[in-house]
């Protein structure tokens, strides 16, 4: 499916600005279907303006559709379009006719036609045409509620033709943005409440105001009910601001423990500003519920904070038990443990730093590489490079991934590049990584002098080598295998899941 900017693009000579002012109407128009009960369709003229292109459509979310099938990318004309027409060429809002059908279904037609103003301020041509078809199969009585939407929405809708709606500082708004049937209030060019809708009502009286909104100053009021006296003078300005025909952006109101969602717009119909429409959102359960996350993702950075403090502290007693034994063997032993140790305390301080549970694993491979390239003899030489990325990796499987390195690298520096003779090695050890579909590919190479003979990985006795065995086929459910390289030196190579099995 094409987007709004390749249709236009494509079938149209609109320029770069008249199609930003159509993304925005297009980011921006859910608020005028929902209250005109009405699907929306963005059409461009083709062909001169004997026939026209749908870019875009919305459905109404208050109201059932005109319109079961998908219209974007339909192409119209002859008698089916002259409400188009007209309105494209005459530059004004089209309501005549009858209704007409799409199968079973009857609809009203309208046409608005789409201005952009330009940098002075004034109206320029129409660029596009909106069609408001709405459908009239649920026709009823409209109530107090459905009144005031319509004739907002029909304010909104000269606005549109007017080139002010949306205005040119319009900002698309998230999905968390107060929507129509979230709570609606409308306001005299005074500042006075006329209607509010009941979820409106509800809001403010989870705010604490015991009376009903009607008659209202509604700036007066933000700045008596907000917990905070600063925030409840920012949001008086934002409905003043929207009395003087700006459109700010959203604002959070607290008070007794509820939280309200609002935002404020002009409206100013023909150029006559008479007043204001202010959605509300009553968001307490979801601020509450985001606060409890922020909470526990405090606390679970914690947790690895301190883990990484108490695997730091081992590593330390390790050493310091190393320092006072004599035995080679046994010395070396407590060496690889404080190693081990000091590998998986890399991951717990990363994720301490992070707001989830994964890592960026690329920097702790490279500080793994580093320590391991210092376990070889003074006189051995042995550089260290990483080839690929690893990229973001759970932390479950990150924990098992850098002990099964950090062997493989500390194998790679003692046993490839030994000191013969009081003459240290020269070599190299690259890790490489990349990911191929679902899987995790990792390859440890270095130029040393290879595996000895007869070598079996699944026989060898050596911890290092049981231990990344163990991990490699259990914690991370891959498989890994240890070869000779024809050049000369050893090659690991990981194939590695990126999901669970």
């Amino acid at each position: 499916m094409s987007t709004l900017r390749d249709l236009v693009e494509e079938h149209t000579s609109l320029g770069s600005e008249d199609i930003d002012h159509l993304h925005r109407l297009a980011g921006d128009w859910q608020l005028l279907s929902d209250l005109s009960f009405a699907d929306l369709l963005l059409w461009v003229p083709v062909n001169g303006d004997e026939s026209f292109l749908c870019v875009a459509q919305v459905r109404p979310t208050t109201a059932p559709t005109a319109y079961q099938d998908d219209q974007v990318s339909r192409t119209v004309g002859g008698p089916e379009v002259a409400h188009l027409t007209i309105a494209y060429r005459q530059g004004r809002i089209w309501r005549e006719g009858d209704p007409v059908w799409y199968g079973d279904t009857p609809a009203r037609h309208e046409a608005i036609p789409v201005r952009l103003r330009d940098a002075d301020g004034e109206p320029g041509g129409v660029i596009a045409v909106v069609g408001r078809d709405t459908n009239l199969s649920t026709a009823r009585t409209p109530s107090q509620l459905e009144l005031n939407y319509l004739t907002t929405a029909d304010d909104l809708a000269q606005m549109m033709a007017d080139g002010t709606f949306p205005p040119m500082s319009h900002r698309i708004e998230t999905t968390s943005a107060p929507r129509v049937g979230d709570g609606l209030i409308r306001l005299d060019a005074s500042g006075k409440v006329t209607y509010a809708s009941p979820n409106a009502q509800s809001a403010f009286r989870r705010l604490g105001l015991p009376s009903h909104l009607v008659g209202e100053d509604l700036a007066a009021l933000f700045a008596r009910l907000a917990d905070d006296p600063l925030e409840g003078t920012d949001a008086s300005a934002r409905v003043l601001a929207a009395l003087g025909g700006e459109a700010p952006s959203r604002k959070e109101i607290e008070a007794r423990g509820a939280t309200v969602l609002t935002r404020a717009l002009p409206l100013k119909p023909a150029g006559v500003p008479i007043g204001g429409l202010v959605l509300v959102r009553d968001v307490t359960e979801v601020r509450r519920r985001d606060r409890a996350l922020v909470t526990k993702d405090a606390t679970i950075r914690e947790i690895h904070h301190r883990v990484k403090n108490n695997l730091q502290t081992v590593a330390a007693l390790l050493r310091l038990q190393a320092r006072r034994v004599e035995t080679p063997s046994a010395k070396a032993a407590l060496e690889e443990s404080v190693r081990r140790v000091a590998s998986i305390a890399l991951v717990h301080e990363t994720l301490s730093m992070s707001s989830d549970e994964a890592v960026e694993f690329d920097g702790i491979v490279d500080r793994v590489a580093a320590a391991a390239a210092e376990v070889g003899t003074t006189a051995s030489k042995v550089a260290m490079r990483r080839k690929g990325t690893f990229g973001v990796l759970p932390a479950e499987m990150a924990t098992s991934l850098v002990m099964v390195l950090n062997e493989l690298l500390i194998n790679a520096v003692e046993h490839g590049f030994p000191e013969i003779d009081g003459v240290g090695a020269v070599g190299e050890v690259v890790v490489s990584a990349h990911r191929q579909r679902k899987e995790l590919h990792v390859t440890v190479v270095d130029n040393g002098t290879g595996l000895p003979e007869a070598f079996d990985a699944e026989r060898s006795g050596r911890l290092g080598l049981q231990i990344v065995r163990a991990l490699v086929t259990g914690e991370l459910s891959g498989t890994i295998e240890l070869r000779a390289r024809p050049e000369g030196g050893t090659e690991a190579v990981l194939a590695l899941p990126l999901t669970k099995r």
